[in-house]
């Protein structure tokens, strides 16, 4: 087949390259520049990623071409950022920007090319059965991407391969190695892409000045000062400036209209805790499942899935979990799983929990 791997500069991606080559495919790597608001060697990696492209480009004796996606990442990934915070959530980019950008603008750029598939170097499986394909978990349970990809369907994973997915993350650095591949020990990045290093407050303040305001406890006492409430998530400790003694201070909850940071005392502070969440307007890969029924779930990326019960609400899903969940925060996916297949997901309106009870917006 002819296929069109998404280039990074990473090793996942180069790997990725390096095995399609290997299983005789027509491989061609495209590197997609996604930001250029601010590309400075200090705040943004592209150069360097791109050189590195070239780099394992080059070795693997391979075409590599540049497309410029910022555009398309201003109006169908940033502005809906810059939304969310604005509104007091705390949105999810890298989901947004697998469906608009890699499995939307990227495919349809390859499709036009004249490839069969796209490729990437995310950690995901994808299966036919039944007449319907599905997307799996990675082998390497600490790297599986679905979360982040949930929001792809039929079309998207027809056209898609993830030749690392059956791979654990070592085995990846080691066939780079033994490749000679020039990123074999490169670091993986991490952060959202268009922020970098840099610090995520400043950033964001660029975009959305916000004002000071009350950092209150659930009893309405006033403990300090906040610099706007929508810079700040649930669960968040660092940044809120609150001395005295006791347990440290965590964010519970935020009340964007009146721009009120609620704060409580103690990692395992009740208020951190909820059981169940609404969530919006629901994708699913796929067929939907018949609910009510007994799944699993994750709010966040790093977490093992959660058993719970998952039924239809009134524009979207109510998610009950078997056990109360930690730091469930509106803006972010709730992303829903079938042993090892991941069903599709909503993202996060409203987290159910005694807050809600006394009146406190999360």
């Amino acid at each position: 087949m002819k296929v069109v791997v998404g280039i990074s500069g990473g090793v996942d991606s180069a790997v990725a390259a390096l095995l399609l080559k290997h299983a005789g495919h027509q491989v061609t790597g495209v590197f997609m520049k996604n930001w250029e608001e601010d590309d400075t060697a200090e705040h943004c990696t592209a150069e360097e990623d791109l050189k590195m492209a070239r780099a394992v480009c080059q070795h693997l004796d391979i075409e590599l071409r540049t497309v410029n996606f910022s555009a398309e990442y201003w109006d169908r990934v940033f502005s809906y950022f810059l939304a969310e915070y604005r509104s007091g959530r705390t949105p999810n980019p890298d989901v947004l920007c697998n469906k608009e950008i890699k499995f939307n603008a990227f495919l349809e750029h390859a499709l036009a090319l004249g490839a069969d598939k796209i490729a990437t170097g995310h950690y995901a499986r994808v299966a036919f059965i039944d007449g319907r394909h599905r997307l799996l978990k990675a082998a390497d349970a600490g790297k599986d991407q679905t979360y982040f990809l949930y929001l792809l369907g039929q079309k998207e994973l027809a056209h898609t391969l993830f030749p690392i997915g059956d791979l654990m993350k070592e085995e990846v650095r080691r066939i780079a190695e033994e490749a000679g591949l020039p990123n074999f020990d490169r670091r993986d990045s991490t952060g959202i892409c268009f922020i970098g290093e840099r610090d995520f407050r400043s950033f964001l303040a660029r975009y959305l000045p916000a004002t000071r305001g009350e950092i209150r406890t659930l009893a309405g006492e006033h403990v300090g000062e906040h610099e706007g409430a929508m810079y700040y998530t649930i669960g968040q400790r660092h940044g809120l400036g609150i001395g005295g003694a006791g347990d440290a201070w965590y964010v519970v909850g935020k009340d964007a209209e009146r721009n009120l940071l609620y704060v409580a005392q103690g990692e395992h502070h009740p208020a951190l805790y909820c059981e169940s969440l609404i969530a919006g307007t629901v994708h699913w890969i796929g067929a939907a499942p018949r609910l009510p029924a007994a799944l699993a779930a994750k709010t966040r990326y790093r977490q093992p899935e959660q058993p719970c019960r998952v039924g239809a609400a009134e524009r979207g899903l109510h998610v009950s979990f078997n056990e109360p969940q930690r730091a469930i925060t509106p803006g972010q996916s709730v992303v829903i799983y079938q042993n090892e297949e991941c069903l599709g997901g909503a993202v996060i309106e409203q987290a159910l929990h005694s807050m809600t009870d006394a009146g406190v917006g999360t």
